[in-house]
């Protein structure tokens, strides 16, 4: 589990597809320094395990569906990404509440610099849209967000200055594609909902309401 909240910037030093899918070789000076073999990070949002380590590096392993579904097919030898460790169960929630898990990707669409920071207009697919509300949270390349608003299939979200030069949302443009897990809640919330037949005037009755 994750909080949405980056510890650092790594750089990819080497990728390898295997019959597996894609080994990928991390340059890190905070984040390894704190990991293990077996332990989780987030990368770029997804949530990877370290299968070797050294000082200045470590390698994860994504399967052929991770890559197929998530921006990690992209990468190449020298891209930045954005690194998280696994949440303590002793630390603040500071962002929210993220598996880690990729929901689908998204495309920035426009971007906007203000006096504050900029901001990004970001269109995905209906299926990955229905989950993301207003004022509600996003996790986009691993970073906790609000969402300012959303129309149909295209939100858009607010970076301060401080994430801009802390995470990898510096160098997003439009046409750049990113993960997004939207928040696991909500998911869930559609789930029970789905699976009750959906909530109408009968079922609120029954509910009490």
């Amino acid at each position: 589990m994750f909080t949405g909240l980056i510890k650092e910037i790594g750089r990819v030093k080497n990728l390898r597809y295997t019959g597996d899918g894609l080994e990928i070789v991390i340059g890190s000076a905070m984040v390894v320094k704190e990991s293990a073999v077996d332990d989780s990070i987030a990368v770029n949002g997804v949530c990877l395990t370290v299968i070797s380590r050294d000082e200045g590096s470590f390698t994860a392993q994504a399967v052929k569906e991770t890559v197929s579904r998530t921006n990690i097919s992209s990468l190449k030898v020298g891209s930045n990404v954005n690194l998280e460790l696994a949440l303590r169960t002793s630390d603040r929630l500071g962002g929210h509440i993220v598996q880690g898990h990729i929901d689908g990707t998204g495309e920035v669409i426009r971007t906007i610099e203000n006096r504050k920071g900029r901001e990004f207009y970001v269109r995905t697919d209906s299926g990955t849209a229905k989950y993301i509300v207003g004022k509600g949270s996003v996790c986009l390349d691993g970073i906790s967000l609000t969402v300012a608003d959303i129309d149909t299939n295209v939100f858009r979200v607010a970076v301060i200055p401080h994430t801009l030069s802390g995470t990898t949302a510096g160098e997003w443009k439009t046409g750049t594609r990113l993960n997004i897990e939207t928040d696991i809640l909500g998911r869930y919330i559609g789930k029970l909902l789905k699976d009750e037949g959906g909530l109408t005037e009968k079922k609120l009755k029954e509910l009490g309401y």
